[in-house]
């Protein structure tokens, strides 16, 4: 295999790293050995092929990782592969906590990112769940009542900007964070517009 080019926008990421520097470092040589594009996506160093996402690196406080952006179709045959959370439907990780433990798994990793590669040059997609599959928040529900038009205009829009309502309502411990949450929402989902739009 030939290594891919290291990205200039990339080296700029690794210098101001500070938490998980060595363990980004390893990870990147490990993509770039399987000869994937690298680039800065989501503020992380992403890496394609063909401009379409294999794997993400990306660090939090107790852990850094590799997203796999179709996680869930890889086989996993050594169960390593997280869920981020139960809404996450495509998406999985591989998680480390220090750069020996990248090290001794430097093979499975690259099997994994291989996988991945074969997965997106097959067009294979993840089925995703219809946005009619999610539960609507009850404080959503009693909004669509008051409100007829709101419940059109939320009827309209794209199935991924429905989820990223409800999951970002849903996500809220408190009725009164919901509430809350969907009176803030209510106008821009008038406006046909998305949650981060």
């Amino acid at each position: 295999m030939v290594k891919s080019i290291k990205s200039r926008k990339v080296d700029g990421f690794m210098n101001k790293a500070k938490q998980w520097k060595a363990e980004f470092e390893e990870l990147r040589e490990i993509a770039l050995a399987c000869e994937l594009t690298e680039d800065i996506k989501w503020m992380h160093p992403c890496y394609t092929l063909d401009n379409k996402n294999i794997v993400l690196i990306h660090g939090f406080k107790d852990y850094c990782a590799l997203l796999f952006h179709k996680g869930a179709l890889l086989k996993d045959p050594h169960g390593l592969l997280i869920q981020q959370t139960e809404n996450v439907q495509a998406a999985r990780q591989l998680r480390f906590t220090n750069v020996q433990e990248i090290i001794e798994k430097e093979p499975i990793i690259t099997a994994y990112i291989l996988e991945a590669i074969e997965i997106e040059k097959s067009g294979v997609e993840v089925e995703y769940k219809e946005s009619k599959d999610f539960k609507i928040p009850e404080e959503l529900q009693t909004k669509f009542e008051e409100m007829p038009a709101l419940k059109e205009a939320f009827e309209a829009l794209t199935p991924g900007r429905q989820r990223a309502y409800i999951l970002n309502i849903s996500d809220a411990k408190q009725s009164k964070t919901r509430a809350a949450r969907v009176e803030k929402y209510t106008q821009q989902i008038l406006d046909g517009k998305g949650l981060n739009d």
